[in-house]
């Protein structure tokens, strides 16, 4: 009898997305407060295998991110930056990927970047609703999609 190959997850990003949030260090995090407010903060951030991001930080446990983001899990990651003049796609314009999903906190064996500085906890992002702009050759086209449920079931399996 011969074994089934493992599962495999269908691909939140595209390949030209995944190039772009590896090259990225810095996103933005938004998340609701305790009285309902937005709250924006830089943060540093990982894309996992499973297409889910991993948010770090030093003491992140005892942030207000992190305990809103565990009251209130709704929350939108935006990566972005100015393209470089020469930028092929778009000379000198704003580009990015705004990921919009649900969070999970967690504590890792290790932190997932910044090991030196970084704590073991972690805000986990499963992404919902993708949106991003001006890093393909599309004319002036915003990508924006919903993400199938199924494909980080595997990961958040209250997703379904």
């Amino acid at each position: 009898m011969t074994t089934p190959p493992p599962a495999q997850h269908a691909q939140v990003f595209t390949a030209v997305e995944r190039e772009y949030l590896a090259g990225q260090p810095l996103a933005r995090l938004a998340t609701v407060g305790p009285d309902g407010g937005p709250q924006v903060r830089p943060v540093g951030f990982v894309l996992n295998d499973d297409d889910t991001l991993d948010i770090g930080g030093p003491a992140l446990r005892r942030s207000q991110k992190y305990r809103n983001a565990e009251a209130r899990p709704e929350v939108s990651l935006l990566i972005d930056d100015m393209a470089p003049a020469d930028d092929p796609i778009a000379p000198g314009w704003g580009r990015g990927v705004e990921i919009r999903g649900r969070a999970e906190v967690l504590t890792l064996d290790a932190p997932p970047m910044a090991p030196d500085f970084f704590s073991n906890d972690v805000i986990r992002v499963h992404p919902r609703r993708v949106i991003s702009w001006h890093l393909e050759a599309d004319g002036d086209r915003t990508r924006a999609r919903n993400v199938n449920a199924n494909a980080n079931a595997d990961a958040n399996p209250d997703a379904r």
